[in-house]
């Protein structure tokens, strides 16, 4: 799901994603190659990387985006699946990666890399329809990472917190030998959304993900009730199991959210979705629908990864 950043408007009217997300945006000292080894535990898989990749490839986009936050384009032979346009802050950097598919490549095309390490957002990336076993990889000697909150279900944190972010983080720096980088960038993030959550008002809030039957909303435990806690506000649909979950706009309307917020994708933009509820015979009278309480968020930054905290940020500033 995929959408670029702009600029957070004034309350009330409609509030948008900001960019930027480094500790700063100077360029990172290149990253040495002489640590290691790291051995670590990985979607229940077990991880033992010998020394530093030199030849990675990222698959998804906030894996792509940790990377180069961590200053490590220089180890990055090849990225694919961009959900969205790469942040600002790193566009020069992405710029010299060489691009392997606009979605998965295939195992062939992966082959042809030859990578030393395969880091994906979700565990999709090890299907068939993705770039094979994971396990095949590691046979041929090729480290493989999956973010935590990507794990299959049975391996993935029962409720995902911020702190998992942050210790995906620290792995991916611990595997290429910079941990100082990671300890920088989580210490400015976890400032920033401090910062953020500070004297933010209460409210019970709609994470509408999509779908117009049956709307598809932030449930108990994933990327959008992670995103609500840090942000200090009440999920409305707390009650639900996983990351996401169907309800009914009857229940909505009983539950009367605060604020709405829209997930703008290029297959379900927040632009239509506005639309469609402030056509709707019932909920155009919600107070937050007449009143256009909306925080307009990219799917993009609800994947765990260094952009969580310009969602945070855009949700909370919508409440002071």
């Amino acid at each position: 799901m995929r959408s670029p950043m702009r600029a957070l408007a004034p309350l009330s009217v409609v509030f948008i994603l900001l960019t930027g997300c480094g500790a700063d945006t100077e360029p990172a000292a290149p990253a040495p190659a002489s640590a290691g080894p790291v051995a670590l535990t990985n979607c229940g898989t077990p991880v033992t990387i010998a020394k530093p990749p030199q030849r990675a490839v990222t698959m998804n986009q906030s894996a792509t985006e940790i990377m180069l936050a961590l200053g490590l384009q220089d180890r990055m032979i090849g990225t694919a699946y961009l959900d969205d346009q790469v942040l600002p802050d790193y566009a020069a950097a992405y710029a010299k990666v060489p691009v392997l598919a606009k979605e998965y490549p295939s195992k062939e095309k992966l082959l042809e890399a030859e990578p030393d390490f395969v880091y994906a957002s979700f565990n999709s990336a090890f299907s068939d329809e993705g770039v094979g076993d994971r396990a095949d990889w590691q046979n041929l000697g090729v480290g493989t990472y999956i973010s935590p909150a990507g794990c299959p279900k049975d391996t993935r944190p029962e409720k995902l917190a911020i702190d998992d972010v942050f210790g995906e983080i620290r792995e991916v720096a611990a595997v290429f030998g910079v941990p100082e980088r990671a300890e920088t960038l989580t210490t400015a993030q976890r400032d920033r959304i401090a910062k953020a959550a500070a004297n933010v008002k209460a409210a019970k809030v709609l994470w509408w993900d999509g779908g117009s039957d049956a709307p598809s909303v932030g449930a108990c435990c994933g990327g959008p009730a992670m995103i609500m806690t840090a942000a200090g506000v009440t999920n409305a649909f707390a009650d639900l199991d996983g990351s996401w979950g169907d309800t009914s706009w009857e229940t909505v309307t009983e539950r009367n959210p605060d604020v709405i917020v829209l997930i703008d994708a290029t297959w379900d933009p927040a632009d239509k979705k506005r639309a469609f509820l402030e056509k709707h015979a019932t909920l155009k009278d919600l107070p937050a629908v007449k009143a256009k309480k909306y925080v307009v968020i990219p799917f993009s930054s609800t994947s765990a990864g260094v952009r969580n905290v310009l969602a945070v940020e855009a949700l909370a500033g919508a409440l002071r």
